[in-house]
């Protein structure tokens, strides 16, 4: 079997979206956004970031804010304004004309931000919980502040906040849109024990505690279809001080749940977000089987794992994040197995174009 006949690089559907190949560009956080606008995408420099990196059969954007309250991070994009809307729009026309598709992951930070990030509103999350990190600042960073907890008015408020998001991507371009549910986020948050002490119908219970995710899938659904609709979750990471002693107790009703609703995917992180892929808890096989959608697999590929997950069928295609900052050619690479360059750490967040846009190309000689 020669490279390009890999079923890795061989075209597929994801719901209702039809991709080139079953490589996945992971969502990344760039804080490349013109904050001093409202945090507008869609410079020249970011529709060429993109437009760079658009071999990906599918391309995940960078996590853009539902609201300015669900911002944690410095010029990190946002879906909720029409500013942002007409900004993404050059990014995915680029796209879609270089021959990929891209969906926009629409995200809520919850209690991982600081009043500075937010306009001066309080954080929110679902119980009054401070992380043990340290958030973003205008001026470095801070303590975390004990969020806000959500009333059940201000949940429905939240999850409204998602489904104009969905609307605002479709009007923007977009193919669909995947939900930030990992990570220890909001959604995420209200999964978790740890950050979820809630005694109302949000909390408790598993069946409780996933009534805010399935809320905001169904208000995404009713938006833009099942069929451009997925979700990103983390059973089993601690990022952003989550946890959760009993990952498929949770986790395993979500995705049974998700199934009937028949979205296009699940994008699972196996194991801790960057980080070990062997943490017990739950049962990524059980989850590949269990749901009817398509499993995108993600952290720490090489390419002989994806190439394996896809061909064993244990996965429908595999998602890559780090090695597309430094590779916007990684198709190529991954066909031709050539080597991969390294990521300048220096660059990842920074302002300008360095890091960003001038890694260059593979070309076999």
């Amino acid at each position: 079997m020669t490279p390009t006949q890999a079923l890795l690089f061989q075209p597929t559907r994801i719901g209702d979206i039809e991709v080139a190949n079953r490589v996945v560009m992971a969502p990344l956080t760039r804080c490349r956004a013109d904050e001093a606008a409202g945090d507008v995408p869609g410079s020249e420099m970011n529709v060429t970031y993109y437009r760079q990196r658009s071999t990906a059969g599918l391309i995940i954007s960078e996590a853009t804010q539902v609201s300015l309250g669900g911002k944690g991070y410095r010029a990190t994009p946002g879906i909720y304004s029409d500013a942002q809307v007409e900004g993404w729009k050059h990014i995915t026309q680029a796209v879609n004309a270089a021959g990929s598709k891209i969906v926009a992951q629409i995200w809520h930070v919850g209690r991982i931000s600081h009043p500075e990030m937010t306009g001066g509103l309080q954080p929110v999350a679902p119980s009054a919980v401070a992380p043990n990190i340290m958030t973003h600042s205008r001026n470095g960073k801070s303590p975390a502040p004990v969020p806000h907890a959500l009333t059940a008015s201000e949940i429905k408020d939240v999850v409204n906040q998602y489904r104009q998001g969905a609307a605002n991507a479709m009007r923007a371009g977009f193919d669909g849109v995947e939900i930030h549910g990992a990570n220890g986020y909001l959604i995420d948050q209200f999964l978790r024990e740890s950050t979820n002490l809630r005694t109302d119908t949000y909390g408790g219970l598993p069946a409780n505690r996933i009534r805010f995710a399935l809320e905001v899938v169904d208000a995404v659904v009713a938006e833009i279809g099942a069929g451009l609709t997925g979700i990103r979750l983390s059973p089993v990471s601690p990022a952003n001080d989550s946890a959760e002693s009993q990952p498929q107790a949770v986790f395993g009703p979500l995705v049974e749940a998700l199934s009937e609703r028949g979205i296009a995917f699940i994008h699972f992180v196996e194991g801790a977000t960057g980080g070990p892929r062997d943490l017990p808890g739950f049962d990524f096989a059980w989850a590949r089987k269990t749901f009817k959608g398509a499993y995108i697999a993600n952290n720490g590929y090489t390419r002989e794992m994806a190439l394996d997950a896809v061909e064993s069928g244990r996965a429908d295609a595999v998602a890559f994040g780090r090695p597309y900052i430094a590779n916007p050619d990684l198709v190529q690479r991954l066909q031709l197995n050539a080597p991969l360059a390294a990521v300048n750490p220096k660059t990842i967040y920074v302002p300008g174009p360095e890091g960003y846009i001038d890694y260059p190309s593979f070309h076999a000689t």
